[in-house]
């Protein structure tokens, strides 16, 4: 049976909004001791309509920082100037996650996103990380990414192999468009553009508060420099420690677990749409259709990865659980798929940081089946997780090199009291990475928010309100604290927070 590729709309651990360039002079970043504010800060691109008070301006760092003469590459900031200047605390930099997210639209929501003790009290500063968004964001060619996005669930040798060839081929593509950038991406970079943000700003220490991806920056941050950290917030995170099995063993059960606590939803919540037929049972039938070839949805046969990418997106905050039922309803009735135009250069700044971050390179196929069925036994269900194997199998035969290898943090006895929350069951981040990290971490207090989604601050209110103390206090939740789970109870009585970054963005999957 042909197999046709599509776009459909399925997140990923950020909020890809993407936006032109900021305007401003650059500057180089001025030595560490400095403490006067060299960006030229101003107004923002017309084009993106920012926010009153929000101000823009850009910094030039190296692309390479062990070569800190030689190229350099442009990072675009906003700033939301605190709310109470005569009680300022400082300088509140932040990250929405991705890789890909944008600091800047991120910096431009503030308001929304965070509550007034943090917009009263900070300078709230957000940057687009190099390759992302407007900071010379990675661009690769669209047809090499549907020629991967066809072949990332391989079933065989052969398609292992076209797999591992249009990789290569697409990130020689992103190269090709968008130059040595590509390889230079990597996680310890951006947080060495951070200090040099830090210095450009004119602070001896800042506050930060990170989101799903956005945690491995401020990890790397205090690990790199300890002694510049006021307060460290971190959000959902992830481990840099993880290996490749425990990689997608963690996220496999994230997935699984997050769907079986929509499905127990379901059933004891009436307005839920699948509440009398039961949404495991609804969903194991549709996923037994689409391995048998009989899931038909606007004409296009789909694979049985389809539901569990779709349904992935769902996961991130118990607000779109009632949609969710109803969207598998009409796959079930074979309606609802969505295209996009190919053969243009496309943004892709997540696989470059993901490429250089990690060794996912399995080597032979046979220990990618392996893995594959690993996965499948331990979620008899949702089979594994979409981001998870994805990652995996997207890295495959990169052409660049792994330039910040994974590893155990190493913790600095200079590093402050350090906040670290995470839902007991997240789909993107799982809980046990946030366990990991705080084993990592002799100083940090771990929260956990007994509910499901991602990003615990715009989940939970009990967790907004411990961040924001410690972020403005500097005060921790006791040892073990637990925030309570929360559950809508109606279409109209449950939103998603106003503000929350972690939308879904895109990725390529594969219908047949």
């Amino acid at each position: 049976m042909r197999r046709t590729t599509v776009r459909l709309a399925v997140p990923l651990m950020l909020l890809a909004l993407l936006g032109p360039a900021v305007p401003g002079a650059a500057h180089a970043a001025p030595p560490a001791g400095s403490l006067a504010d060299t960006i030229d800060w101003g107004p923002c691109a017309p084009e993106d309509e920012a926010p009153e008070r929000v101000v823009c301006g850009e910094l030039e760092v190296p692309v390479d920082w062990s070569r800190p003469g030689g190229s350099t590459v442009t990072l675009a900031l906003a700033k939301l100037p605190a709310s109470d200047p005569a009680r300022r605390i400082g300088p509140l930099l932040i990250n929405p996650g991705g890789p890909g997210g944008s600091g800047v639209n991120f910096a431009y929501g503030a308001a929304e996103a965070f509550s007034d003790v943090i917009t009263d009290r900070f300078d709230v500063i957000g940057f687009d990380p190099r390759g992302q968004a407007r900071s010379q964001v990675i661009t690769c060619d669209s047809d090499a990414l549907d020629a991967q996005g066809a072949v990332l669930y391989p079933h065989s040798a052969a398609e292992y192999a076209t797999l591992r060839a249009a990789n290569r081929a697409l990130g020689r593509s992103c190269h090709d468009l968008s130059g040595p950038l590509v390889k230079f991406v990597d996680t310890a970079s951006v947080a060495r553009d951070m200090d040099a943000i830090r210095a450009a700003i004119g602070a001896r220490k800042i506050s930060y508060y990170g989101v799903s991806y956005g945690t491995m920056i401020g990890q790397q941050y205090a690990e790199l420099f300890p002694g510049r950290i006021r307060a460290l917030a971190l959000d959902s995170n992830m481990d840099h420690s993880q290996s490749i099995a425990d990689y997608q063993k963690w996220e496999t059960l994230a997935m699984e677990d997050s769907f079986l606590q929509f499905a127990s939803w379901c059933d004891r919540t009436p307005a839920c749409a699948l509440h009398e037929q039961g949404a495991l049972a609804y969903f194991d039938d549709l996923y037994a259709k689409a391995e048998a070839g009989e899931l038909v949805v606007d004409g296009i046969t789909f694979l049985p990865e389809f539901l569990t990418q779709i349904t992935f997106g769902y996961l991130y905050d118990p607000a779109g659980w009632f949609a969710l039922a109803d969207d598998l309803i009409d796959l079930g009735n074979g309606g609802g798929s969505e295209t996009r135009r190919r053969g243009e250069p496309a943004p892709n700044g997540y696989l470059p940081v993901m490429c250089s971050d990690f060794h996912f390179d399995v080597g032979g196929y046979q220990r990618l089946r392996a893995l594959e069925k690993a996965q499948n036994r331990l979620a008899p269900h949702t089979r594994l997780s979409p981001i998870a194997w994805t990652d995996l199998t997207s890295c495959q035969n990169w052409p660049y090199r792994v330039t910040n290898p994974p590893h155990r943090l190493h913790a600095s006895p200079q590093l402050p009291p350090i906040l670290l929350a995470n839902s007991r069951y997240d789909v993107a981040t799982p809980y046990q990475w946030g366990r990991s990290l705080a084993g990592q971490l002799p100083s940090a207090t771990f929260l956990t928010y007994d509910g499901v989604g991602h990003g615990t601050y715009w989940l939970s209110p009990c967790a907004q309100a411990a961040i924001d103390t410690y972020l403005v206090d500097r005060r921790l939740p006791a040892k073990g604290t637990h925030c309570p789970a929360v559950f809508p109870e109606s279409p109209a009585t449950r939103k998603s927070a106003p503000g929350n970054p972690l939308t879904p963005g895109l990725r390529t999957v594969t219908a047949g």
